[in-house]
């Protein structure tokens, strides 16, 4: 119980971390794809911690896994931005050395969150409890995806649009 409290308190500094770090850089870029990513992403993260923080809360008071916790949360939509940014790509100001950086910091962010997320679903018997962390997992690892796309758009944007308008070519 005691080793399930402490990753929770863990989960909840990170979420809080990475929250912030987003909305620092939607703050701080200049181009406005980046800054509607990094606020839904901020947004999300936001939740995730709200989400930990009535467990921990709940969990610590009654010593099991609350029944009263909401054991959802909101998917996330980062690949619409993603999508977004091709559409008005010739409006949007290019992102910058900055901008990357923080798209590299945020990927690893996501990475090591999935994992986490991944190895509390995997250490835990309760049914709720595997499917709530194995949600946060998830949409950790769609935020890493959704980021890797958005760094390969950066560093490397002629592949980046051939291979999405390849998946068209064949006439399938």
């Amino acid at each position: 119980m005691k080793n399930r409290l402490d990753a929770l308190e863990v989960a909840l500094t990170n979420e809080m971390r990475e929250h912030e770090f987003y909305l620092k850089n939607a703050e701080r870029t200049h181009n406005p794809a980046g800054k509607a990513m990094f606020q839904q992403i901020a947004a999300e993260e936001l939740e995730h911690y709200q989400r930990l923080k009535q467990l921990s809360e709940n969990w610590s008071k009654n010593q099991k896994w609350p029944e009263t916790v909401p054991l959802n949360v909101k998917e996330t939509n980062v690949s619409t931005i993603l999508k977004d940014m091709v559409k008005k790509a010739s409006r949007i100001p290019k992102g910058d050395a900055d901008d990357l950086k923080a798209i590299q910091t945020a990927v690893d962010f996501e990475a090591n969150g999935a994992l986490f997320y991944a190895r509390l679903r995997d250490d835990c018997t309760d049914p709720k409890e595997k499917a709530f962390f194995n949600l946060l997992a998830d949409i950790e690892h769609e935020h890493y995806v959704s980021l890797k796309d958005a760094e390969e758009l950066m560093t490397d944007p002629v592949s980046w649009y051939r291979n999405r308008e390849s998946a068209g070519l064949d006439g399938a």
